[in-house]
């Protein structure tokens, strides 16, 4: 299996003539390594879908558009480009949400929407699923996406999608492309050159950028790489382990970047996340005269809820957006080749020895009682079970905040919105992942009250004769609000549903109820072992268990609540 998706590529320029608009769309996606696109058919995308349908991308209907968006963010992560195709507004607009997230974690996802034909929009007439006026969805996108495009002129429509995709690709983020109904199947009268952009870096500040952080490096004596999710999204993983092994330079990671780097490897300390993360690696982490971030976001959950404590002039931060070596600004400089022009150079600085038990630990599984299972015990008994073909999805609250305590094997995936939090991603993000690596071990940890929101993009996955691992963590509600703002609050409570049946209702898959440890070791290994169906554990939790981790935070953030 391909752990590391090659970052799409574009041919040589060539010149086209002789197809329509939506044709030479779909010829742009192949030829961006787009394999499958997510979505619902609509009128005013239904002459496309069926030129979709036609071509060798395979679309995957989905059972909501919400659900269509984040399965496509997901897939992008994974593979490198995603893409959803949705009708006009109803679809449009029900997809804001899951593309907002993808803007905000750079997730590179091409939004595709119909809409009504140019010639049907004489006199302004109310036509359905129209907001206000024809343009309402685009602007409404406009602020959710890097780059936009509606295909209304022939002439400009093939050079308007060669803009958004390279901008989508180029800076990992959404784009918008709106295709009138009536322009699906328009030839333009003239030739296109397309040509092979580049995305390159000035090489003199390239140069001298490069320079100054490896003197840096080799005058520190305490240094470290804290490194981030923009690492996972340009495919520079390799780069970074080259960078760490001839330097010797330790690393820790944010919560974005979990599984950049794999958590047994010999210079990896572990998740820094200011106060609310092991205190151990965030003394190791602020000790350092030296931290090189590299594609780090500096978010509140990223940063401990800003409890971080990085001094600027300290720190090389590198991310797509900016360069600065302590308080040194460089412009015209991309990460890509910034981190591989540092990985290539001969640096020597001095060796930083790690102190003792500072290193992610995978303690034993031990005794497995009839004691109340709790999510810490949970995350022991599936470590072990981890390994490279593995890829692990966390929905928000404490199924993420307990799977930190996961330990990657290999260059797997740890998918999560740890940014944006929007609740209800792993399901349909499951969708998503098993579509790109159709053979790999999927495990998605998801609460109740998430899975209540798009759990039933399980018929999807049932549908497809996918075979993941669905946890749900059953602690009657949102039990992370619960913590934060403690109190007999209704507001955090939830109808109670039989998971472990919606394998009968889906026609599809197995269903296992448990309470105690040896239930639930017992149903995650037959799930495990279980490769012919999606399998669903529905665990029941104390109203009071919380991660570790979630202790921490809840003691973090309860003040401001």
């Amino acid at each position: 299996m391909n752990r590391s998706a090659p970052s799409p590529s574009v041919p040589v320029s060539q010149t086209v003539s002789g197809v329509s608009i939506g044709q030479y769309l779909i010829r742009r996606l192949q030829e961006y390594g787009l394999e499958d696109i997510f979505g619902i058919p609509g009128d005013y995308i239904l002459s496309f879908y069926g030129m979709l349908e036609k071509s060798p991308i395979n679309v995957v209907g989905c059972t909501r558009e919400d659900c269509a968006g984040f399965a496509a963010d997901s897939y992008a992560r994974v593979k490198g480009l995603g893409a959803v195709c949705v009708t006009y507004c109803v679809g449009g607009l029900s997809i804001c949400n899951s593309i907002a997230g993808a803007y905000a974690e750079k997730s590179p996802v091409v939004i595709l929407t119909g809409s009504p034909g140019l010639r049907e929009r004489n006199n302004n007439p109310l036509l359905h699923h129209m907001v206000r006026d024809f343009n309402t969805q685009k602007d409404v996108f406009e602020k959710l996406c890097i780059a936009g495009a509606e295909l209304s002129d022939p002439v400009s429509a093939f050079r308007e999608i060669d803009r958004v995709l390279d901008a989508v690709v180029r800076f990992k983020r959404p784009g918008y492309i709106e295709l009138p109904r009536d322009m699906v199947n328009v030839v333009p009268h003239i030739s296109h050159v397309f040509p092979s952009q580049e995305n390159t870096s000035d090489p003199q500040a390239l140069t001298e950028a490069v320079g100054e952080a490896a003197q840096l490096i080799e005058n520190a004596e305490k240094p470290v790489i804290l490194a981030g999710v923009e690492l996972h999204r340009f495919h520079l993983q390799d780069e970074l382990v080259a960078l760490a092994e001839h330097t010797q330079i330790p690393v820790a990671a944010t919560v974005l970047g979990k599984s950049v780097i794999r958590e047994t490897h010999p210079l990896y300390v572990g998740l820094y996340e200011g106060a609310i993360g092991r205190e151990e690696v965030t003394r190791f982490v602020e000790e350092s005269d030296l931290v090189l971030l590299l594609g780090t976001f500096m978010t509140d959950i990223n940063m401990g809820v800003f409890t971080a404590n990085l001094d600027p002039s300290k720190c090389i931060y590198a991310t797509s957006e900016q360069l600065r070596l302590k308080h040194h600004h460089y412009h015209g400089i991309t990460l890509p080749e910034f981190v591989r022009q540092l990985a290539q150079r001969n640096i020597t600085c001095a060796k930083r020895t790690l102190p003792e038990g500072i290193r992610m630990q995978m303690p034993p599984v031990g005794d497995i009682t009839d004691n109340p299972i709790t999510t810490q015990r949970m995350m022991q008994m599936i470590n072990p079970l981890l390994d490279d073909e593995t890829v692990v999805i966390a929905d928000i609250g404490d199924s993420l905040f307990a799977a930190t305590e996961l330990v990657t094997q290999g260059r797997s995936e740890f998918l999560s919105p740890a940014y944006y939090t929007s609740m209800g991603f792993a399901v349909p993000a499951t969708l998503g992942a098993q579509t790109a690596r159709r053979d790999a071990r999927i495990v998605a940890v998801i609460g109740d009250g998430a899975f209540q929101m798009t759990g039933m993009e399980l018929s999807t996955i049932v549908r497809l004769g996918y075979d993941p691992v669905i946890i749900v963590l059953d602690n009657h509600g949102y039990g992370t609000e619960r913590w934060l703002h403690p109190g007999d609050w209704k507001y955090n409570e939830i109808h109670p549903w039989s998971y472990s049946k919606l394998p009968e209702v889906l026609r599809g898959g197995k269903g296992y109820e448990v309470s105690t440890e040896k239930e639930f070791h017992a149903a995650l290994h037959q799930a495990w072992d279980d490769r012919d169906a999606m399998s669903i554990i529905h665990v029941h939790l104390p109203e009071d268990d919380a991660s570790p981790t979630l202790h921490r935070l809840s003691h973090r953030l309860g003040a401001n609540v």
